[in-house]
Order: C-alpha cells, then structure tokens, then sequence
C-alpha cells in the first residue's frame, strides 16, 4: 500500500527523469499542438519543439482536460490513498488549476489543490515537498503546507533571446513593458505573483547570462538550497552555468539540469535558461 496521502502535479514541473517515481508522484501531462496535432506534452521531444519554434511553426499549448485529473485521483484512490495533495502551474498561467478542482468535485476522496503560483522547476520543488511530506506520515494539511510554503520562498529568474515567443503566446504581461526596447536588451525576467515579469534589461547576452548568475548567488546568500537550472536548447550554456553555481553557493544542497518541455518552450523560445533557487524547509 502507498502513502496515505497522494500527490499529484503537471507536466510542467518538468522533474528529472525519474524523480517523480521515487517520491510517489503522479504527473499529468498537459497538451501541446505543433502544426494542428495535439499530443501530451511527454510525446513532444523539447528538441522538436525547439525545431518548430526556430521554424517559426504555430506552437499552442492548452491544460489538461479534467477528466485525466479524475483518473489520477480515482487511481490514487484505488492504491489506497485517503486524501490527494494536487500542486499545479500557476493559475495566472494556465487553466490546470481549474481543471483540477472540477475533477476533485467528484473523486472518491477528499482532494486538495495548491496553485503553486509558480511554474518549472519553481513547481517542481512545491510537489517535491508536498511529496515528502507525505512519506514522512504526515497529513494532507501537512503536504500543502509544505508546497505553499517551499513555493512561497522560491525564486525563478528567467534569461530569454527574445521577447517574440512570449509576445505570441499571450503570456509577456508585465514584460510588455521591455517590449519597445526588445531587439536592443537580452531581458532578464522572473516569476512574480504567478506571471512574467521584467526584472533587468542587459545589453548583450554575455552580459545578462553573467547577471543570472550572479543574482542566483545572491538570492541563495547563506541559506541550504536546491537548485534547478533549466533551458531549452541551451544545454552547454545550462550545464556550464550549473558548474559554476556549485562552486559559488556556500550551502547548495542538490542541483538538477535539465531541458524544459514544449508547453513552457513554445512560450519562452529556444536560447532560454533559467535558475529556480529554493530554499530547503
């Protein structure tokens, strides 16, 4: 029998391989349509997206349909779950949220939702805690107190080529404020409040790829943290920025790499990295 307590989250948490499975998470994946067929979003390698986006090929994302969160929670259930812990992509990004609480209206058992309010590896150490919670013993209240929490002291700074990808996908928000300026900066973004938003503007990219780094060394200070360091092809540039951040956080605790996947890609474009400093509770 499983934990007493399961944890569900999205795709877009975008764990290393095989994270999710040794913590008990269930991941539901949120759709993704390249040139008018959709697919889930593991279907979808980030290098074929990365090819549509460099093409210029319409790349729309859409969340899950409610009914694939009713399976989850069903499924849990029938594993020997008696409450589930969902932790989803922020609202004011996507409707996962909502598709998750009409599927909890009905599920066998009592299902509680976390809006991250956060998105990628930000999300993904959220589900992590929540998740280790849950196998520690600990009750539903408990995995949501520590999503909400680990979320609420996690930071995503976001380096981008250029500005068109978000513009595109609707999801530039406050960033539209660099908009007029965009092909003379490389923008530095972050996650704030659950939407993009401006953070600096940096002449050249060499420049604004030495600031992320050093505003991630700053954000972690003196503090245990986890980092994720993420990108969209951008792998020597990630796991370079990776290396060194090893070497430059006092109290690192993990570092994981990766690639994110197509519904985060078709919005930040190829070229994107990434670092989500979060604090250990």
């Amino acid at each position: 029998m499983g934990s007493a307590v399961a944890v569900v989250t999205d795709s877009t948490a975008y764990l290393p391989p095989g994270l999710a499975e040794r913590h008990g998470l269930t991941v539901v994946p949120l759709q993704i349509a390249v040139g008018g067929t959709t697919r889930d979003e593991g279907d979808i390698s980030p290098a074929e997206a990365a090819r549509a986006l460099k093409e210029w090929h319409p790349v729309t994302t859409s969340r899950p349909a409610p009914q694939r969160f009713a399976d989850a929670y069903k499924a849990a259930a029938a594993a020997g779950a008696r409450e589930v812990v969902s932790v989803h992509l922020a609202s004011a990004m996507s409707g996962t949220v909502e598709a998750a609480r009409l599927a909890a209206e009905d599920a066998a058992v009592p299902v509680r939702i976390v809006d991250s309010g956060t998105i990628g590896m930000g999300l993904g150490f959220a589900a992590l805690s929540a998740a280790a919670a849950a196998m520690a013993g600990g009750s539903a209240a408990d995995a949501v107190s520590a999503a909400t929490r680990r979320a609420g002291l996690t930071r995503s700074l976001i380096y981008v080529d250029t500005l068109e990808h978000l513009r595109r996908g609707g999801r530039i928000g406050a960033a539209a404020t660099l908009w007029g300026s965009a092909l003379m900066v490389k923008p530095l973004l972050e996650i704030n409040d659950g939407l993009i938003a401006p953070l600096e503007k940096v002449r050249t990219s060499s420049r604004a790829l030495a600031r992320l780094e050093e505003l991630a060394v700053a954000e972690a200070g003196g503090r245990r943290v986890d980092l994720g360091v993420q990108h969209l092809a951008a792998a020597a540039r990630a796991e370079a920025l990776a290396a060194r951040l090893r070497e430059r956080v006092p109290h690192v605790v993990d570092v994981y790499v990766g690639e994110v996947g197509p519904v985060i890609g078709a919005h930040v474009g190829p070229g994107m990295l990434g670092v989500v400093i979060a604090p250990q509770l």
